[in-house]
């Protein structure tokens, strides 16, 4: 395929982000869009703030602002951050625009005129002092199958399972803890998911690269028996139960359920970027208008599974239209603090703002992508993501590229060395490195990005090895043509590493690029290793890059336990 369709599970509103939401889906969907573009595909990569639900009511309410301003400031401040984070998107929407309001509620139609959306009235929670009906996130209280004493009405965020309130046991509301509480009738849509069972399973098994997390998921739901679901919520905020302006009889007030339509605002999202920029979104999307030769990834965490193999599928082929569906889903582990969860909502772990006030963004993004929760959940701690920085980035890359450029600059007047030819340690390491850049290729290709950063890793140090054997600082009291040619060798090993370091720690990379070849060109990802160790122009000047990794001091590990906790404070 040469267009890639990618997409982040969309990040709630209600708050910044922390690193285990960065890890679990947005920054590893950025580090395959860059990749992609390196390669020279086209790539849409869309994500948008998911505003609607009970997390986005209840975020609001403790901040003292009207809903809909609270969705404006933040997802301003997530755009900006996600910004930060060099997360390279195309679009960064909002489930909140106009487009998803229209392309929701046309969902909406097709599954109601293909018979798939039946009324039915439902026993829900009612807050009496509250005064309302709560929603299945209003609703807290212990989850019945292991425990777990936060659960919501909606899901356990401990062991993901999908609950209805009325199951859990010592419910309350969410909003004032009160327990005065009881079950009152409420009309709502159900889609009838239980009649696309034998679709869903066949198409599942038809996804044979899918990893074991997702695909164990999603037969998990269907092996569980799939129910219908309710797709409408008792609520003001979110997308109206109309279509073409004329609300449903005896669905005033009521909202379409926030999982129904954040899934479709990855079309909505598509939508908004094509309006902005005058294209034509039907080309990513539709099967009759070109996006038959699109490849579509998503990325996300394993609690989002059930909504993308399950949920939206429904929609889509519920509708009975041409619509593109995923090719692969790259579905996450949790990355945990100390062996505790990061919460948004507990305000438990670094979030992506308080990252930014210690470290640039490389810092992070390199730690938590060697460290991505691909085979099981990970764990962060201070300690690890020291070692982890002193070790990959500030004595393997940055002593590599700082030390040749500073030996050129100051026995070659800080010009690449124009004399001799490469030998025969130089075509050893040039062999050795080739086997990586096919190894690292295809785990890119692939969305293994522990092996990715190990391959890389891997290929810096072999160029660190280079130069130990070929001592171009001894060589050059004797030979001073033999020392220029490892220099401009590994000068271009440094620019071949800044290129493939690209999708990971990207500002690195252009510092790189900037010092070596005196330029901002988009990096290109290498066929083969031996045509890009000729890129520099011999008698061209270099600069001496700023150092690229400072490393971290104990004092600022026992400074940043002591503030997020360690070790000692375990959350």
């Amino acid at each position: 395929m040469s267009r890639y369709l990618i997409t982040s599970a969309l990040p709630y509103i209600n708050g910044v982000k922390h690193l285990g939401n960065l890890v679990g889906s947005m920054l590893p969907a950025d580090a395959y869009a860059r990749f992609q573009r390196a390669r020279g595909r086209e790539v849409l990569f869309i994500c948008a703030t998911d505003e609607h639900g009970t997390p986005a009511e209840l975020a609001a309410h403790e901040a003292g602002m009207p809903i809909d301003e609270y969705c404006a400031r933040m997802h301003s401040v997530q755009k900006d951050l996600g910004s930060r984070f060099g997360l390279s998107f195309d679009h960064f929407g909002r489930s909140h625009s106009p487009q998803n309001h229209e392309i929701t509620q046309h969902f909406y139609h097709q599954l109601d005129q293909n018979g798939l959306l039946e009324e039915r009235s439902t026993r829900q929670v009612y807050s009496i002092d509250d005064k309302r009906f709560l929603p299945d996130r209003y609703v807290v209280g212990t989850c019945p199958h292991c425990g777990y004493e936060s659960a919501r009405g909606d899901q356990c965020e401990n062991c993901t399972r999908v609950l209805d309130p009325a199951d859990l046991i010592n419910p309350h509301s969410a909003i004032s803890g009160s327990t005065n509480i009881e079950i009152r009738d409420s009309n709502h849509l159900f889609l009838k998911q239980s009649l696309m069972v034998g679709r869903l399973r066949e198409w599942i098994d038809s996804r044979k690269d899918w990893p074991l997390l997702v695909t164990s998921i999603a037969r998990k739901w269907l092996d569980e028996g799939l129910n219908d679901r309710s797709i409408t919520r008792d609520l003001s905020w979110g997308i109206p139960v109309a279509y073409e302006g004329k609300v449903r009889p005896g669905f005033e007030g009521k909202v379409f359920y926030v999982w129904f339509d954040a899934p479709i605002e990855y079309i909505g999202a598509t939508m908004e970027w094509a309006d902005a920029t005058k294209n034509n979104w039907k080309r990513w999307w539709r099967e009759d208008e070109g996006a038959g030769d699109v490849r579509y990834v998503q990325v996300m965490g394993k609690d989002n599974v059930p909504f993308h193999t399950v949920g939206f599928p429904v929609t889509l082929f519920g509708s009975e239209e041409p619509w593109k569906v995923v090719d692969y889903i790259k579905g996450l582990n949790w990355m945990n603090y100390y062996g505790g969860k990061f919460s948004t909502s507990g305000n438990r772990g670094i979030f992506m703002d308080q990252a930014l006030e210690l470290l640039p963004a490389d810092y992070w993004r390199w730690y938590l992508l060697a460290n991505a929760p691909e085979p099981a959940d990970s764990n962060f701690t201070w300690e690890h993501f020291q070692a982890t920085i002193n070790h990959d980035l500030a004595d393997v890359l940055g002593n590599f590229v700082n030390r040749i450029a500073k030996f050129c600059t100051a026995r070659f007047e800080g010009r690449i060395p124009d004399q001799g030819e490469y030998g025969p340690l130089e075509i050893e390491t040039t062999q050795a490195l080739e086997q990586k850049l096919t190894s690292l290729t295809g785990y890119m290709e692939a969305l293994d990005f522990r092996k990715s950063t190990s391959e890389l890793r891997s290929m810096w140090v072999i160029g660190n090895e280079y130069l130990q054997r070929a001592e171009p600082w001894m060589k050059i009291k004797t030979d001073p043509a033999s020392a220029g040619v490892s220099i401009r060798y590994a000068l271009n090993l440094a620019l071949l590493f800044a290129s493939l370091a690209q999708p990971f720690i990207p500002e690195t990379s252009a510092k790189i690029t900037r010092a070596l070849n005196n330029t901002d060109s988009p990096l290109i990802w290498p066929r083969n290793v031996a045509d890009r160790l000729s890129q520099l122009t011999p008698g061209a000047a270099i600069t001496v890059p700023e150092v690229l990794f400072a490393k971290i001091e104990d004092s600022q590990v026992a400074e940043w336990a002591e503030r997020f906790g360690g070790a000692e404070k375990k959350l």
